[in-house]
Formats: structure tokens, C-alpha cells, sequence
């Protein structure tokens, strides 16, 4: 017999609708059992691509014997953390609290008021690893709750008072100076692992955001400009020598088990790859190198392939394990690639240094040993043909590969990670230009004539990601905004009601890249209705924002998470977003609530900067210097002065076109500047300044 979670969309849910234990999701009839039996809630939180989650449910929530004892002592309720990050973020701030450390599964014990009373992440079957059993944990917890509940209770207390002072941010006093972010800029590089790239130690995470601000600082040029790109551009080579990048399909998983960037945790999530597919975009506008677009193309392409619903929306992960196995699908032995391979052989070994015994668990996980300089002199090519050929290796190896049995994808669509991934999209369309590419037939069908030709631009473009974006967005505005409301998460026709902060903020950003693309106004018009929305639902009189709507459910306590995580936090996006805005309306509100925001991390991110990364991105931007850049007119002279904008990494423009008059629905930026002798004409201003508008590419480009 099924339990309470059959109904749900969450695959992660849906894992669990057959336990013997009688789960319930998150919602009133499970909160007011609670209180009506008077039980203490378990609360069990994890996803559907986590491998210790599944780990746990095969060891304790398949078990009968467990599981009946869960049904008698408690009301039992799971929680797929990306669709509610609100209870996430409450009952993680607990744990750490109780435990020193976070993870998933999270195991949280409440009161039937939803106090936590006992936290932990993990728990075996039996007592190992320092860990109490499962079973143990649960007899002592019940025991509790029949014969000391005072002190639960008091616990209870203590750790409710501790969250609310943790979850709602106070404002520093002061803001983040340029001196304060060369500061931060010097910090982040010394303490940088110059042996094998990124920081901190194992397990090692890829730091998207902190190499996006490092990459930004360092186009100012400056003291330390240098030694910021070097780190950047160092962290971005050595993760993508395999290993936690998938040299074969391309993507890359959650992070290194290992301070080499060798055992992956295999899990792929979108908000890895959207993330880390700009990092890469942004690295090859910077140097050139065809390296950097190469990964910035593989990983987009995998999302494409891999992680693409067919109506527009993109997926939220694929699992680590296949066939009960954590990276069955993405290891080999030497026979598979041999046989894979032939002729090749000897050139692909010596390329990932492959050998019979492998390099993990008996088996191979496939990591550059050699370079392409040395590949080329010890197998005499061409320098220029080792990419190729080793290409050519790949794609023999993901024919193989096909054959397997793939991990399971949890296919929700989550308009945040979506947003992120829109944004990656948009500007890979406008960057990344090639002859187009053929979608397969059962996959993307050809979108409408862009904004860019219906205007008469004739710019060049990558027309497969272009119709991925406006795909994307279409799906986003109407699919995840059926009601004129944004909703969190879609799956199989359904909807879930809840949405928060880091969906309207990731979106709206997503919004202004596509727009920065083909200039059609319903984007633009899209953006600012959402911020809109967003400052009625979700502001905070005291700044920033919250992470829960005011119209939204009563929790505990209201979060106000600030800090960047996996995730960029929905302040540091909706800052971001605002602060963008504001450039392309001159609306006052827009940088004030912005600026307002900027306080809220001033202290944090000098003591802390990775953990605040997407905000230093946010404060880079707001000091400057802005450029927004406004072009008017038709053609191909008009689309030349936009290509111009577009022919640099510039962090810190916005960009608008239109044909003139633009509509009413344009930007503000675009309003009241006529053509110059009839001809199509650019504008930029800075700092409230315009300069004297331009109508050819070389003054534009003296001026950017």
C-alpha cells in the first residue's frame, strides 16, 4: 500500500511513496495529526539525487521493523529540500546549530508547534562511525518525549530562540568600499590552493561565484587585477581536466570527494552547470583561449541533451548512482575502452594516464594526465589536432555509454534553477555563435523568428541556444506563471503553490540576458512586472528581503537567508537584479532597496568572502563603472554598433536596442534620444553622465 506521498510531484517524494513507513508531505493534515495524536514530528529532508539519502531509506525506511516503529511514536514527514528551501533553510540552521554540521538526509525531530528538539543528518542501522543507530535514536527520542518532555520542550525553546536571531540578518554599519573589495580580492587569492586549484579541502566544491567576481575585479586591471585572473582562470583548468568534469558528456558533478579534483560525488545538478557554463562563457571572452569555450559549449550541450523537457523547462539533476551503484554510468575498465577505442588506444591512455588496475575501485574515472603539448609530441600531430582527436574519442565512449542503464533524473522544474540556466542560455546565444546546429527532431522544434531579425539587426547568433532561452522563458512566464503568480515548481502537468524569493530574483536575471539578447520588449516588460511583484511580496522595512512571500505560510520563524551557498542566495539575486534594472529604468526605488540589501552583508563577506561571492559580484556592479548603453535604429550599421558592446567581456554594462521611436514598453534607457543625421545611433552614459551619441563603431568603442 502506498503512503501519503503517491500523490506528490517531487520524484524525490515519490521514491518514498511505497515505504512501510507512513509518510506524509509537509501540509496541514500532517501538522494537525500531530497535534491531535500528540506525537513529536520526524521530519526527514533530503533530494532525489542524493546518494546518502538513498542510502538511509534502504537501510531504515524499507525496513518493516523500523518503520513500524516510526508509524507508532511519531508523525513522519518528508521534505524534497528543492521544493521548499524555506524548510530547508529553517531546519539546517538547527542542525548545524545542535551538531556543528549540516547535511543531507537531514533528520530533524519537532514538537507538534514544529520546535526542534534533536537534529542529525545521517543515521545507520546499527551504531558505526561514532553515529548512534537509527533504531536507537528513535527508542531514546520517543522515551523522551513520554517521560521528560520538559526538557524537550525547553530544548525546544532554546534552539527556536537561536533561530530567529540567526535567520534574520542585521544590517552592518557600514558598506563595501572599493577598498574593501581589493581587500577581499587579495584574500580570497591567498588563501587559494595554487598545488590543485579552487579552495578549502576535501570535499571540494567548484566555487562558481567566487571565480565570476574574481574574473569581473580583474577586468578593472589594477593592484591585484593579475593574481585574481590567474586564480580564476587556474580553478577553471583544473576542474576541467575530469574527474568531477565529465570529460565524455560533458557537465560536471556536485563537487570532489578529493582535494585533486579526481573522485567525483557524482550527482549533476542544473545549478552547477548554469553557473559554471557562464564562468567558462566569461574565461574565453577574457583570454581568448578555445579551451574555455570548448568546456563552456560541452557543458551547455549536456544540459541540452541531458537535462531539457520538451516543452522548454530544464530538469533539476541526475541522480549519482545507477543500478543501486554510485558512478557505474560514468566509470569504465580498461576492456570497455579498448574495445571502445582500438587504434586509439594507446593515444587515449597516455592522454588519462589509464591503466588495467584503474584509478578507483578497481575501475577507471577518467582525468587528464597529459596535456595537449605533450600528447602532440609524443604521438607527432599537429597541437591543433589533439582536440580533435581526443573528441573523436569521446564521442566513441558516449555512444558506449548510451548503452547503460542512466541514472534516474528528477525532472521537476524548478523556476530558480531554471532562471539561472535561462540566463546561461541567453548569453551563450549572443557569445557563442556557429553555424547553427541541427536540434533532433523529437527534442527542440524550431521557435518563431527572433526579436534580433524581426528588427533587422542581422546579428550573429548560436540560433540552438537562442531557441533553448526563449524556449525556456516562454515555458517560465506561462507554465510556472499560470495564475499572473510565480510558482516554484512544475512536474507532469502540476504545480506546487509555494514560491519564494530566489524564483522571482534568478528569473528576472534571466529575463534581462534574453533581453540582452534579442531586444524584444516582453521580456524586459516580463522583468520589471516580476520585480514589482517581488518588492510588494517579499521586502523587509528593515533591508533586503525575505526568502518567504507575506502572503505565504506561517513557519516558525520567517527566513532572511543571506549568505551564498551551492545556490546564490535570493537577496544577492535580487540585489543583482534591481541594481540591473535600475540601470535600464533610472528608477530611484530600484537602487535604493538595492543599496539597502548591500548592508546586509558588509561584516560576512570581509570575514567570509566565498560564502558571499554572488553578492561581491552585486557590489562590483553597483560601484562601477556602470555603462548603459542605449542604441536606436535598424540594420546592419545598427547591429554593428551592438556587436561592438558585445566584442569585450564588460561585467558592468547593460545594453538596450530598439528600432525608433522604441514602444511605450521599452526601456526608459532607450526613451528621448533621437538618431543622429537619420542614422542608427548609440548612447552611452555613465554615472547619470550620457556622452555625445555616436554613430559609428570606433567612436562607440572609444567611449565603452
Amino acid at each position: 500500500m502506498p503512503n501519503h506521498l503517491i500523490d506528490s510531484t517531487s520524484p524525490y517524494l515519490l521514491q518514498h511513496a511505497h515505504n512501510p513507513v507512513d509518510w506524509f508531505p509537509w501540509g496541514e493534515e500532517a501538522l494537525a495529526r500531530a497535534k491531535a495524536e500528540d506525537k513529536p514530528i520526524f521530519l526527514s529532508i533530503g533530494y532525489a539525487a542524493c546518494h546518502w539519502c538513498h542510502v538511509m531509506a534502504h537501510e531504515s525506511f524499507e525496513d518493516a521493523e523500523t518503520a513500524a516503529f516510526m508509524n507508532a511514536h511519531f508523525v513522519n514527514i518528508k521534505v524534497d529540500r528543492e521544493e521548499r528551501p524555506d524548510l530547508d533553510a529553517i531546519y539546517m540552521q538547527a542542525t548545524t546549530a545542535m551538531t556543528g554540521s549540516g547535511g543531507w538526509p537531514m533528520s530533524v525531530f519537532l514538537t507538534p508547534d514544529l520546535r526542534p528538539f534533536y537534529a542529525g543528518t545521517y543515521f545507520p542501522p546499527v551504531a558505526r562511525h561514532n553515529l548512534p543507530s537509527f533504531k536507537d535514536v528513535l527508542s531514546g527520542l520517543a522515551n523522551a518525549w513520554q517521560n521528560e518532555r520538559a526538557e524537550v520542550f525547553k530544548v525546544g525553546g532554546q534552539v527556536t530562540g537561536h533561530l530567529r536571531s540567526a535567520l534574520q540578518s542585521k544590517t552592518s554599519n557600514f558598506g563595501l568600499a572599493p577598498q574593501h573589495l581589493d581587500a577581499i580580492t587579495q584574500a580570497i587569492t591567498a588563501s587559494y590552493d595554487w598545488g590543485y586549484g579552487g579552495w578549502g579541502s576535501a570535499p571540494k566544491f567548484p566555487q562558481p561565484m567566487t571565480i565570476e567576481f574574481l574574473l569581473r575585479h580583474a577586468s578593472r586591471g589594477g593592484q591585484g587585477a593579475a593574481e585574481a585572473q590567474k586564480a580564476a582562470l587556474h580553478a577553471l583548468q583544473s576542474m576541467a581536466r575530469g574527474g568531477m568534469y565529465d570529460v565524455v558528456g560533458g557537465g560536471f558533478s556536485r563537487y570532489s570527494t578529493d582535494n585533486f579534483w579526481h573522485v567525483p560525488h557524482f550527482e549533476k545538478m542544473l545549478y552547477d552547470n548554469a553557473q559554471l557554463a557562464r564562468a567558462y562563457l566569461h574565461a574565453w571572452q577574457v583570454t581568448g583561449d578555445p579551451f574555455y569555450r570548448r568546456i563552456a559549449e560541452e557543458t551547455l550541450d549536456f544540459v541540452m541533451r541531458e537535462l531539457t523537457h520538451p516543452e522548454g523547462g530544464f530538469y533539476s539533476s541526475l541522480d549519482a548512482d545507477s543500478e543501486g551503484v554510485e558512478g557505474k554510468y560514468y566509470v569504465w575498465t580498461l576492456d570497455e575502452i579498448e574495445s571502445a577505442l582500438g587504434a586509439e588506444m594507446d593515444f587515449f591512455m597516455a592522454a588519462y594516464g589509464i591503466s588495467a588496475r584503474g584509478n578507483w575501485e578497481g575501475r577507471t574515472v577518467l582525468q587528464r594526465a597529459l596535456d595537449d603539448a605533450s600528447l602532440a609530441t609524443r604521438f607527432a600531430l599537429d597541437l591543433e589536432a589533439v582536440p580533435a582527436k581526443l573528441a573523436g574519442c569521446h564521442q566513441k565512449l558516449l555512444a558506449v555509454r548510451a548503452e547503460r542503464v542512466r541514472p534516474a533524473t528528477d525532472d521537476k522544474v524548478l523556476t530558480a534553477w531554471n532562471g539561472l540556466m535561462l540566463a546561461a542560455f541567453a548569453e551563450a546565444a549572443r557569445t557563442l555563435v556557429i553555424a547553427p546546429k541541427q536540434p533532433p527532431a523529437d527534442r527542440h522544434s524550431p521557435t518563431e523568428t527572433s526579436g534580433l531579425l524581426r528588427q533587422g539587426y542581422g546579428l550573429p547568433r548560436n540560433d540552438i541556444y537562442y531557441q533553448l532561452a526563449t524556449r525556456s522563458a516562454d515555458f517560465l512566464l506561462s507554465t510556472l506563471r499560470p495564475d499572473g503568480k510565480l510558482h516554484r515548481s512544475w512536474r507532469t502537468g502540476r504545480a506546487t503553490t509555494e514560491v519564494f524569493l530566489e524564483d522571482y530574483a534568478a528569473l528576472i536575471l534571466g529575463l534581462l540576458e534574453l533581453y540582452q539578447t534579442d531586444f524584444n520588449d516582453q521580456w524586459f516588460k516580463a522583468a520589471v512586472e516580476l520585480a514589482d511583484e517581488m518588492i510588494e511580496r517579499f521586502h523587509d522595512a528593515a533591508g533586503g528581503f525575505f526568502d518567504t512571500p507575506a502572503d505565504g505560510e506561517s513557519l516558525l520563524v520567517r527566513p532572511k537567508d543571506i549568505q551564498d551557498n551551492a545556490t546564490p542566495s535570493g537577496n544577492a539575486l535580487a540585489c543583482e537584479a534591481l541594481l540591473k534594472l535600475a540601470a535600464f529604468t533610472d528608477q530611484g526605488e530600484y537602487h535604493d532597496l538595492a543599496e539597502q540589501s548591500l548592508w546586509l552583508i558588509s561584516d560576512h563577506a570581509l570575514k567570509y568572502p566565498t560564502g558571499f561571492a554572488r553578492w561581491l559580484s552585486a557590489a562590483d556592479f553597483a560601484h562601477g563603472p556602470l555603462k548603459q548603453v542605449a542604441v536606436l535604429g535598424q540594420g546592419e550599421a545598427a547591429g554593428a554598433l551592438i556587436q561592438a558592446v558585445r566584442s569585450a567581456y564588460r561585467p558592468n554594462a547593460v545594453t538596450a536596442a530598439s528600432p525608433h521611436p522604441p514602444s511605450a514598453e521599452a526601456p526608459a534607457l532607450l526613451h528621448d534620444r533621437p538618431l543622429v543625421d537619420g542614422q542608427p545611433t548609440a548612447y552611452v552614459c555613465e554615472g547619470f553622465i550620457c556622452r555625445q551619441p555616436v554613430t559609428d563603431v570606433n567612436s562607440l568603442l572609444k567611449q565603452m
